[in-house]
């Protein structure tokens, strides 16, 4: 995999993989674009302990664009886009809406009196947003790419990681991608996309007091690990199963949110994508692809492709207050891939209405057994 890095006209960065060395990136970026400038804060809600990103910059992100105006197809007869160059394997460049963007700052209490916390906490929204153009092929989709296409992807995902780590307003890498406009994709290309979170996520955090209260462990590592047991049980249940490679297992999971929903989880357990090794890496691609291209079967060919979320579930990178306890636990975090759709019969879609919307409480019509029996049926 060769690397390139340049800058965009408004200063942001883009990084160019390749899979061939003797590839040469120099194509320049002539738009007339201005400094780009995004101002991201998070406010803390009391009563959830959430943080809530605030970003009225993206409004006017781009919205649907027309094929022959699409920022992720190369720059080719005249027409510039987001990536200048009239090719790629995978380009990489910062967001131009980000959700999270810059340094990180002080906190501050907005309603503190002098000597008393804050009830209403907010500070600068520090981290970076990325977006992964995957191929060039504006038609294609990540089911389309060839293995050795969709290893690089995974390689670029990896590098991304480390990188975003490393920021010191980052605390939570997520790679993720959506499809299809019954998710709200925006931009059809073929295209994920990487947040650099300045706090860990209120569904990480929940699963890593589960992991210590699992082990009687209080946060400290030790004791039984509740990722290995649950992904043992699901092996020895087997009836939920969709796929169990040498080096990964794919299964629905016993009380899955989603009608279609397949967690993708590595043998043996590691924390991150960075901890992955050589022979997961090389199983990966035939095992994700043959994954992407049975949901696109789910439904038979009268339906547009299958819409989806594939999110890697990463352990976060801890920084400040607490840091040594919180990075032990990390060790007992579990990388997986969450895949679903919110599509659950030919043409339905399961909507998060007022049980999962206001409750959080899914409510799931397609029993995890059947969902996974499906998804056994429509092997390739």
């Amino acid at each position: 995999m060769k690397k390139t890095s340049h800058r965009l006209a408004d200063g942001r960065e883009i990084i160019y993989y390749d899979l061939r060395d003797d590839v040469t990136r120099e194509a320049v970026d002539h738009r007339p674009l201005p400094p780009a400038q995004a101002h991201s804060e998070i406010r803390h809600d009391p009563l959830l302990d959430d943080w809530v990103g605030v970003t009225a910059h993206r409004n006017v992100r781009t919205y649907h664009p027309p094929a022959d105006e699409c920022p992720l197809c190369p720059s080719r007869e005249g027409r510039m886009s987001e990536i200048p160059e009239p090719g790629y394997d995978v380009a990489v460049f910062e967001n131009r809406f980000p959700s999270f963007a810059g340094e990180p700052g002080l906190e501050n209490a907005a309603d503190a009196a002098p000597g008393e916390p804050g009830l209403f906490r907010n500070r600068p929204g520090a981290g970076r947003c990325e977006v992964v153009a995957f191929t060039a092929d504006h038609n294609a989709s990540f089911a389309d790419l060839s293995e050795e296409q969709a290893r690089l992807v995974l390689d670029v995902w990896t590098d991304r990681t480390a990188e975003l780590a490393r920021h010191p307003g980052v605390e939570q890498v997520y790679v993720f991608e959506n499809r299809g406009e019954e998710i709200g994709v925006t931009l059809p290309h073929p295209h994920g996309q990487i947040y650099g979170y300045p706090f860990t996520t209120p569904r990480t955090a929940r699963m890593l007091r589960s992991v210590a209260d699992h082990a009687g462990i209080s946060g400290q590592p030790g004791g039984d690990n509740l990722f290995d047991d649950l992904v043992a049980r699901e092996l020895a249940d087997g009836e939920r199963v969709v796929i169990d490679g040498e080096h990964w297992t794919a299964f629905v999971p016993y009380a899955a949110h989603w009608p279609y929903e397949v967690h993708l989880y590595p043998k043996p357990r590691v924390p991150d994508l960075l901890a992955l090794d050589e022979p997961a890496r090389a199983e990966f691609p035939g095992i994700y692809l043959e994954l992407l291209r049975r949901f696109d079967r789910l439904f038979g060919t009268e339906e547009p492709r299958t819409p989806y979320i594939a999110a890697w579930h990463q352990a976060p990178f801890p920084k400040g207050r607490g840091r040594a306890g919180r990075t032990a636990l990390r060790e007992e975090f579990a990388l997986h891939l969450e895949l679903f759709t919110i599509r659950r019969a030919p043409g339905k879609l399961k909507f998060l209405a007022g049980s999962e919307s206001g409750m959080n409480v899914f409510i799931n019509d397609v029993p995890p057994e059947q969902a996974a029996r499906r998804l056994r049926e429509v092997a390739s």
